[in-house]
Formats: structure tokens, C-alpha cells, sequence
């Protein structure tokens, strides 16, 4: 099993081996989104309002945001933080994202509980969703050193706060083994961290993204193209973000609707069984 084009196997050898690809995969997204990032390189916004965000995640049990894809679709941004320009590229940007004074009093029990399992967070083989559609987990992957699993970008973005507690990542397909999409599951022993990487990752999902899964060889599937469109999609959860990544296996940019609602159909799924375990809700949650 191994994230994406990226090329972090959790057993298998040469770590590195399809690394270079990933990169350039990233790059041409990049390029995609070249306009719609100039035009935020150099915006300067506050987090002012982080604590009313903080505090309809805790409350609520679930930030959403509807995210845009990989062609320039909008998303729908909480507050983000200062970029410094650089006249090197985007920087990353520091984002203070604090724990508002008025968060629900019941945070500090539910942060105490254990950060969610991978047999929690993906609990079946065979999901059907709200709609009735079923898929398939082909893979699933977990690792407590989640830089390995997203981009540099990312990576730098939590090193400004606490360690990310846990990643974990699953691979679905729909019944006709098209679709290729990757739902992951990033927690965070503060809520702080999870809502900078949720701010940042809404107000750009190319730069801010996990990396997806590769189908293993017993799935009998395609892995995507490099560069292939793709949707992004992401909520935050307690303590948590959950991304899901979709892509047609052949790498089609046609279907956008189908792979939009089965994307997000998947991400809901995945947020209603991981807010019930950090809400306490879920059986044998704690």
C-alpha cells in the first residue's frame, strides 16, 4: 500500500522510488492553479474570526467546507491567516489559529479521549452511502508520521503548531471500479492545529493536500495518470480534518458531477462515523 503517486509504501522498499512523480503530478496541478493563486499570494486577511469557527466545529460537531477542484472550482474559505509574500514562490503562511476563550466547556473531555483508530474511522470493506450507492475499500493505510502522506506544503503548515497525532487513509471504488477515491482521516491531539490546516487547506486544496492512495496490485486497478483532474473535499471534525480525494482511474476530466457526489458522498460517510466517535457517541468509542 502506498500513498499516491508520492511513494511512501509501509512495508515494501525504496520509499522514494516514485517520488519525482508525485512531485511533477503536484507541479502541473499547480500550474492549473496558477491564476487563482496569484491573485492570493499576497492577500493579506486575519483570524479574527478563527474562534467562531473553533467553536461551530466543537459545537455542531462538524465544520464543512465545499471545497473547489483541482480546475479552479470556488471554495468555500473560513478565516485564514497573514501570507508573507515571497518573491520565490507562495510561502506558507503563519496562521494563529488559538483556542477561542468562549469554546463549549465539554472541549477539554472530549480532546482527552484517545485520537481515532484506523478500524474506528474505516470500519468495513463495503460502505453504501447516504444516496444508496455502494463502494468498495481496496486499500487502507495509517502512519503516526504524516508528513509522509501530504504535500511539503502541508507538512510545514502543522510543523507551526503541535504534531499531527495520527493519519490515516483509505481507498474506495464505486461498483464499477471507476472511481479512485481517497478519503483521509488527520488528527491532532489540539483543536487549534486541526483548524489551521482546515483554514489553509479550504483556501487552497492543491497546495494543501494529502496525498492519494495507489491502488495495490491485487485490486486489479489502474493507478491514475499523473496530472489527472481531480475533486477536493474537506470538513473538520473535534479534533480532526477529513479530506477525500476523487479521481477517475483513467484519468477522464469528463463526469465531474458523478465524481463530485460520489466524493462527497463518501466524505460525509466518513465524517458522520469519525464526529460519533470523537463525540462519544460511537459504540466501544473510548
Amino acid at each position: 500500500m502506498t500513498f499516491g503517486d508520492q511513494g511512501f509504501p509501509y512495508g515494501p522498499p525504496d520509499p522514494y522510488a516514485r517520488f519525482a512523480a508525485e512531485q511533477n503530478r503536484i507541479e502541473q496541478d499547480r500550474i492549473m492553479q496558477d491564476r487563482i493563486r496569484r491573485r492570493r499570494r499576497n492577500r493579506r486577511v486575519a483570524v479574527a474570526g478563527v474562534g467562531a469557527v473553533l467553536v461551530a466545529a466543537v459545537a455542531a460537531g462538524v465544520v464543512t467546507a465545499a471545497g473547489g477542484d483541482d480546475r479552479g472550482g470556488p471554495a468555500a474559505a473560513p478565516p485564514a491567516a497573514t501570507a508573507t509574500p515571497s518573491t520565490s514562490g507562495p510561502a506558507v503562511p503563519s496562521v494563529d489559529a488559538g483556542l477561542p476563550s468562549d469554546a463549549p466547556s465539554a472541549l477539554p473531555s472530549l480532546l482527552a479521549r484517545p485520537v481515532i483508530r484506523p478500524e474506528q474511522a474505516f470500519p468495513s470493506k463495503s460502505v453504501r452511502v447516504g444516496d444508496g450507492s455502494r463502494y468498495s475499500r481496496v486499500d487502507l493505510a495509517t502512519t503516526t508520521d504524516c508528513g509522509r502522506g501530504m504535500s511539503a506544503e502541508l507538512a510545514e503548515l502543522i510543523e507551526q503548531g503541535e504534531e499531527c497525532a495520527r493519519l490515516t487513509a483509505a481507498l474506495f471504488t464505486d461498483a464499477d471500479r471507476r472511481s479512485q477515491i481517497t478519503v483521509t482521516v488527520l488528527s491532532f491531539a489540539r483543536v487549534e492545529d486541526a483548524s489551521r490546516v482546515f483554514m489553509m487547506a479550504s483556501m487552497d486544496p492543491v497546495t494543501y493536500q494529502v496525498v492519494s492512495l495507489d491502488p495495490p496490485p491485487e485490486a486489479g486497478m489502474p493507478t491514475v495518470p499523473p496530472g489527472s483532474a481531480g475533486v477536493f473535499r474537506r470538513v473538520m471534525t473535534v479534533r480532526s480534518v477529513v479530506f477525500a480525494n476523487g479521481q477517475w482511474g483513467d484519468g477522464s476530466e469528463t463526469g465531474e458531477a458523478e465524481l463530485t457526489a460520489q466524493t462527497e458522498g463518501l466524505l460525509r460517510h466518513v465524517n458522520e462515523t469519525v464526529v460519533a466517535y470523537e463525540d462519544g457517541e460511537a459504540e466501544g468509542s473510548g
